[in-house]
């Protein structure tokens, strides 16, 4: 652009003498020329260039001051001007988690009390060992099959893998079958679970320049996948998700005088986001017909609010098709509700309760699970998965034998280990404050699920529940869990 513009300028020059003055330049400068026959020394002609700029670019004079926006505001804003008008809350909620370049999990630890908050496995070991005697109890009441996919949805830091493969180490026939796959799209955490793992590349025999990543914990191969459709089907598949649900983007609907209205996310006049609702149906209207439908009209006209979660009810429905095919089961752990869910989407940062538009891209946003949802679009899905739960995990994980568990840990272990099993313990099967507690009030342990209840009593929840999509057939004489003889026998191994 700028050379055309120049040559525009070149083609309007009128040149009066061969000699050229600059603009704004000072005067030539008359140098005497000595000469032995010439009196006088010969002055050139005084000449000058005009040049036309008209056509030329003018930029403002460039700003030093900071921007106050981040480069994720700008692109939300950029959206929203792009398609001249509001984008849906579901939208804006992917951004602010996913965006590859400022998402909220793309390039940061986020979890832990270092974080913004923290999780069941950040909690005590025991937690990802129960979900492995789970899985362990599954593969045994499906046969005991070579080889099988374990596969981890939103794994964290890695933490829960990690624990229940150290965990299951012992138990060298199921680990033996094992190829772990961990569903993650941050290269960040991607790294972290790397190193909870404590992995390490191996040559595969076949050609020295393919390398395959194997957990040094369980001596398992482990691969990493952006999605759960890149995960290889074909082997039976045992799919955990924990806490993966809730940050699946949601669509908020409000009641008007005109009928159902979709929440939106706009810019206002001040240049700051807020929420309107939108004038006409959107295409997520389809999703609130279907949640309506299942939900029944009486639980509906109850509500001013509902939420859905179109990317809740097509995962579920394809873990239930890789199921009905492949064989397996999935475990689904999360905070939320059995039936229609209304207003509930949350933004936390540095483990305090946040306003959901305040700098996006700096705070963790979720939404309460529908778990009737989930139901729903499995069972819609096949017929030949059957759906278990919900259950509190309080009552999961002691089905599982973590009393014994933790027995186990105590009668080996230091006073500072003690605390610590012992408050970990209660945060993950406990009801309210621990009544042992001795410490500051600030730090006092709390148990899962009530923390939530306190901000959202309306939905109830009492702990975090647990949910099983099982393929039928005989595994499924015991939904969760495993009988206490063999859960002794377990726990023996593990002393």
């Amino acid at each position: 652009m700028l050379r055309r513009l120049l040559l525009q300028a070149s083609t309007s020059r009128r040149l009066a003498a061969a000699h050229f003055t600059p603009p704004h330049s000072p005067p030539l400068l008359r140098c005497p020329f000595s000469s032995s026959s010439s009196s006088s020394p010969q002055q050139p002609p005084s000449t000058t260039i005009s040049i036309d700029r008209s056509d030329l670019c003018n930029p403002a004079e460039h700003s030093h001051e900071p921007c106050s926006d981040s480069d994720l505001v700008k692109h939300l804003k950029g959206i929203i001007k792009f398609r001249g008008g509001p984008i849906s809350v579901a939208e804006y909620m992917e951004e602010v988690l996913t965006n590859p370049k400022a998402g909220f999990y793309m390039n940061r630890d986020v979890f832990g009390a270092g974080g913004d908050f923290i999780t069941s496995p950040e909690v005590s070991q025991m937690f990802g060992e129960m979900v492995g005697v789970w899985a362990m109890s599954l593969w045994e009441q499906m046969g005991q099959p070579g080889k099988i996919n374990l596969v981890k949805l939103g794994p964290g830091r890695g933490t829960l893998m990690a624990d229940l493969l150290r965990g299951a180490s012992k138990f060298k026939s199921f680990t033996d079958s094992l190829h772990v796959h961990m569903v993650e799209c941050s290269p960040a955490l991607q790294k972290l679970q790397q190193q909870a793992l404590k992995c390490v590349d191996e040559e595969s025999e076949a050609d020295t320049a393919d390398k395959r990543a194997v957990s040094t914990l369980a001596n398992a191969p482990v691969s990493w996948h952006a999605t759960l459709d890149k995960v290889p089907s074909g082997l039976p598949s045992i799919i955990i998700a924990h806490e993966f649900y809730d940050a699946l983007p949601v669509h908020q609907f409000q009641r008007a005088s005109r009928g159902w209205c979709e929440k939106m996310v706009d810019v206002s006049e001040d240049s700051k986001f807020r929420f309107v609702l939108s004038s006409q149906p959107t295409p997520a209207t389809l999703y609130l017909a279907k949640r309506c439908k299942w939900a029944g009209m009486e639980e509906i006209k109850k509500l001013d609010h509902v939420e859905v979660c179109p990317a809740s009810m097509e995962l579920t429905q394809s873990i239930a098709d890789r199921i009905a095919s492949d064989g397996g089961g999935a475990l689904v752990i999360d905070y939320g509700q059995n039936g229609v869910v209304s207003d509930s989407l949350q933004a936390i940062r540095k483990h305090k309760f946040v306003d959901i538009l305040d700098d996006p891209g700096s705070a963790d946003l979720s939404a309460y699970v529908d778990f009737a949802s989930i139901r729903h679009s499995a069972e819609e899905a096949s017929g030949d998965v059957s759906v278990h739960g919900p259950i509190t995990q309080s009552q999961f994980l002691g089905s599982l034998g973590i009393n014994f568990r933790v027995e186990a840990l105590l009668q080996n272990c230091t006073e500072e280990q003690f605390e610590s099993l012992r408050s970990g313990y209660w945060q993950l099967v406990g009801e309210g404050e621990a009544p042992f507690w001795e410490g500051p009030d600030e730090k006092v342990p709390i148990g899962m699920g009530t923390r939530y209840l306190e901000v959202s009593q309306e939905f109830g929840v009492q702990a975090m529940p647990t949910f099983v999509l099982l393929k039928n057939g005989k595994e499924v004489d015991r939904v969760v869990g495993a009988k206490k003889d063999e859960l002794e026998k377990k726990v023996e191994k593990h002393r």
